[in-house]
């Protein structure tokens, strides 16, 4: 099988319809979830060919984890605003994950979905796992600039692992979407304290 074009390489007009294959893929999910996601409706949806979808994405959590990967871009920007809120690093951190925590539960069935897709054992899916990894440490790494790098880094560690293990349980049914802020909250809490 042929790999997929990158991003990078792709003209306007392919990264246009790409970006379309993502939006159709996004508001699938939001409507019914990952199973939802059908690379069938995605293309009608996004006014392609099926064919174009693979060229794009080898499969649906191939498609899903590219989707998770946009949104946790979007998040590249949220500590920025943290770190300017308080002088405390801690006080930072608890409002940047906040923010994630109220961004991820706006839409929990597509949340839902990009979790699922994100852990899928999928070779195609590896990169985006590697890139949403050096998202997530960057976000939580961003308001604790002034800490010691090793703490930091170790903090950012263990807040990365409490959080896919917080979404791994909602996403499967044992805990709530609230609970995932508050266990990284209790960590970060735990983690910082003098």
């Amino acid at each position: 099988m042929a790999s997929t074009p990158q991003p990078e390489v792709l003209t306007r007009s392919q990264h246009a319809r790409r970006a379309r294959v993502i939006q159709a893929a996004i508001e699938l999910a939001t409507e019914g979830g990952y199973d939802a996601v059908q690379m069938r409706d995605v293309a009608a949806r996004a006014d392609v060919a099926l064919g174009t979808v693979y060229r794009y994405f080898s499969s649906k959590d191939h498609l899903l984890a590219a989707a998770l990967l946009e949104w946790a871009r979007s998040l590249e920007s949220a500590p920025a605003k943290a770190v300017a809120a308080s002088d405390e690093p801690l006080d930072r951190l608890i409002a940047v994950i906040r923010r994630i925590t109220r961004a991820s539960g706006r839409a929990p069935e597509l949340f839902a979905a990009l979790v699922t897709a994100i852990t899928a054992p999928d070779p195609a899916v590896s990169e985006c796992q590697a890139e949403v990894q050096h998202i997530v440490s960057m976000v939580l790494s961003a308001p604790l600039v002034d800490v010691d790098p090793e703490i930091r880094d170790g903090v950012v560690r263990v807040l990365a692992h409490v959080w896919f293990a917080s979404l791994l349980g909602w996403v499967n049914g044992w805990t709530q979407m609230g609970a995932v802020g508050e266990e990284l909250e209790f960590a970060a809490r735990l983690l910082l304290r003098d």
